[in-house]
C-alpha cells in the first residue's frame, strides 16, 4: 500500500537513479501520473512531457476498456471487443471520439510547444498503475515508432496480466508491486484523489522540467545573446 502518487514515485526514482546524467525523457499518462512524473524528472535531472493515449470504451460500459488510441490517430483493439457489442461502426466513432478529446488536452496542456523529442534518448514512461496495460501497452506502441535508444515502463503496481502484455513491448520494466488479486489501481493507495487537467496543466509549466539537451541549450543561449545584443542596439538607436 502506497500513501500517495508522490511517495510511489519516490520509490520509482530510487530504482531508476541509474539514468540520472543520461537527460531522461519523463513520459507521463495523464492525468493520474503527471504528478509522479514531475518528481521523476526533478529526482533524475530529466525533462517532463506526457504521452497521450486514451482507452476506447465498450457500448454502455464507459469504465470497461476495449482498446486504446494514441494522439497519432494509431489504436488497438482488446480480444474481447466484439464480444461487449463493440461493432465496426461503434469502433469508429469511439476512436474519433477520443481522438477529439487527446487533441483538446494536448492543447490545453502544452499549447506553446510541440511533443518532446524522443528520438535517441532514454525514455521513461510512468503510470500511477496498470489494471488491464492496454493504455499503457498503447503509449508504449507510439513511443517506439519514433526510436528512443532505451524504453522504460515505471509503475507502482501491475497486475500480473497487465505486467505480462507490457514487458515484450519495453527495454526494462521497473514494478514496485504485483499483487495477485487486483481490482483497481485506487485500492493500493491510502489517497488516491482525482487529477484535474488544470492540475496537469500546471505541472508542465514548472520551470526546470523541460531540460533541453547539451547542444539544444548553446543554440538556445546564443539566439538569447542575439536577442538581448538586438535589444540593446535597438535601445541606443
Amino acid at each position: 500500500m502506497f500513501k500517495d502518487r508522490l511517495q510511489a514515485a519516490q520509490l520509482l526514482a530510487e530504482r531508476l537513479l541509474r539514468y540520472r546524467g543520461q537527460s531522461p525523457l519523463i513520459l507521463a499518462i495523464p492525468r493520474g501520473a503527471v504528478p509522479m512524473g514531475v518528481v521523476l524528472a526533478q529526482q533524475l535531472a530529466g525533462e517532463l512531457d506526457v504521452v497521450l493515449v486514451h482507452k476506447l470504451c465498450a457500448p454502455f460500459q464507459p469504465e470497461l476498456a476495449i482498446g486504446a488510441i494514441d494522439e497519432s490517430g494509431h489504436a488497438s483493439l482488446a480480444p474481447h471487443a466484439a464480444s461487449v457489442g463493440a461493432t465496426p461502426t461503434w469502433i469508429t466513432a469511439e476512436k474519433n471520439r477520443q481522438l477529439e478529446v487527446l487533441r483538446q488536452r494536448r492543447r490545453h496542456y502544452s499549447p506553446l510547444r510541440p511533443p518532446a523529442t524522443i528520438a535517441d534518448r532514454v525514455v521513461i514512461v510512468v503510470d500511477d498503475g496498470l489494471a488491464t496495460g492496454a493504455t499503457m501497452a498503447a503509449a508504449l506502441t507510439a513511443i517506439r515508432r519514433s526510436k528512443p535508444a532505451r524504453l522504460v515502463c515505471a509503475t507502482p503496481v501491475a497486475s500480473p496480466e497487465a505486467l505480462a502484455q507490457v514487458q515484450p513491448l519495453v527495454d526494462e520494466t521497473v514494478c514496485l508491486s504485483v499483487p495477485p488479486l487486483f481490482q483497481a489501481v485506487g485500492q493500493f493507495y491510502e489517497n488516491f484523489p482525482q487529477v484535474s487537467d488544470n492540475e496537469v496543466a500546471q505541472c508542465l509549466q514548472q520551470p526546470g522540467l523541460f531540460n533541453v539537451l547539451p547542444d539544444q541549450s548553446v543554440k538556445t543561449s546564443a539566439s538569447r545573446n542575439k536577442a538581448a545584443a538586438a535589444s540593446l542596439a535597438a535601445s541606443k538607436g
